[in-house]
């Protein structure tokens, strides 16, 4: 008599090791951290330090990518303040809205503000125009549910601190740069500290850059959060100087800093005929770029100019990509991933069954060809808007907590 046929399950895959970790290479972050329990081999293989950095490069290949905002609201200040904050978190293409990630930790007082996004890991830190708790400074990464905040400053007392966040692509570490000016005096130079997440430690570093001499005033303009682009940090500087008698002079220029070799540098701005408005610092396609709005004909009317800079540190090659007409234009968020601009339109009233309502608008613009596409997302604050994707990044080191 014939005996049923079993399947039985196989305890070999009977498949080279190089053929399993491409597989898992081009696995999303979820399937990888229930891979993790599979087996020792796949436990090892997930959480070793180069299979993350090449699963990172396999999704950033493959342009995953989602949009993340913050409302800028501003609660009382109390120690429950910022428990329900969230994070919107949207699809980089349409916009369309997958579940919101909720901020795992909380702020003795204030709001967090989201600082900016690389490789899945999102820096966030403390706004508080009342408290001054400097300190307060996280890195996040919501795909693997860990967290962990950074070691207190030796420059905890300074104000008007700003921070960028980078990729040391040579040391496949993190870095975090805080720029600060002291409470006491107005004119630099400037603290610069820089945290790196291998050591969990900061550093102090000199600017390097020579300060010119008859400089009354500076100031970095960070209205975006500072670009990551080829190795390096970018902030807008603006400084002051007396020209004599009661004559000032106005100059803008691009501080850059090197995330691998720590050393900063000045980018002068393209030439461009007239003032303008405000002038924005941003990244289009990878490159450095630059977003001017400027009056029109008409004085209802605004013209945004795209800059970008085809050659990373070449003046010559700043070219004005576009010039966008926005009736209106009230401010600009970013490019998404896809490089379409987003921007809020001003409020206009609008007439709702006979009575007249603040209406607010957000529309995505396509440089190149110009399309406008309305999208809906709640506008009626400010927002802290980065591009993100999902990571590996931060699954181990030292004070990481899990959630």
């Amino acid at each position: 008599m014939l005996q049923p046929t079993i399947f039985r399950r196989r305890t070999n895959l009977d498949l080279p090791e190089e053929i399993v970790l491409e597989i898992l290479t081009r696995l999303p972050v979820k399937s990888l951290l229930r891979f993790r329990c599979v087996c020792k081999s796949w436990y090892s293989y997930i959480t070793n330090p180069n299979f993350i950095s090449t699963h990172l490069n396999s999704l950033l290949s493959h342009n995953h990518g989602y949009v993340i905002y913050m409302r800028r609201t501003f609660p009382r200040y109390s120690s429950s303040s910022s428990h329900s904050q969230v994070c919107t978190v949207c699809c980089d293409r349409t916009f369309e809205r997958v579940p919101e990630f909720r901020i795992p930790f909380t702020f003795r007082s204030g709001r967090p503000k989201l600082v900016g996004s690389c490789n899945g890991i999102l820096l966030l830190c403390l706004t508080d125009f009342i408290v001054s708790e400097f300190n307060a400074v996280y890195l996040w990464n919501p795909s693997i549910r860990k967290f962990k905040k950074l070691p207190d400053t030796c420059l905890s007392r300074l104000h008007h601190a700003k921070l960028g966040f980078g990729y040391d692509s040579l040391n496949n570490d993190y870095k975090v740069v805080r720029i600060s000016r002291s409470r006491v005096k107005v004119m630099p130079p400037l603290e610069v500290e820089v945290y790196t997440l291998s050591s969990d430690s900061w550093k102090r570093i000199e600017l390097g850059i020579p300060w010119r001499p008859n400089v009354v005033f500076c100031k970095i303009n960070c209205s975006l959060s500072s670009p990551f682009v080829s190795g390096h940090l970018h902030w807008m500087f603006l400084y002051v100087e007396d020209r004599g008698g009661r004559k000032r002079r106005f100059t803008r220029m691009i501080l850059s800093f090197d995330v691998n070799s720590e050393k900063f540098k000045e980018l002068p701005l393209p030439d461009d005929e007239g003032s303008c408005i405000t002038i924005y610092l941003t990244s289009f396609k990878g490159k450095l770029a630059l977003i001017k709005f400027r009056s029109g004909v008409q004085s209802c009317d605004t013209l945004c100019s795209i800059w970008v800079m085809r050659e990373y540190g070449v003046f010559d090659s700043w070219n004005k990509l576009c010039v966008v007409p926005v009736e209106g234009t009230y401010n600009i968020i970013g490019f998404t991933k896809y490089d379409l601009l987003l921007i809020r339109r001003r409020p206009r009233l609008v007439s709702t069954n006979s009575e007249l309502e603040r209406e607010v608008k957000s529309v995505l613009i396509d440089p190149e060809t110009l399309h406008e596409n309305e999208i809906s997302i709640p506008v009626d604050n400010r927002l802290d808007l980065a591009t993100h994707m999902e990571s590996l990044a931060l699954l181990h080191g030292e004070n990481v907590v899990s959630y």
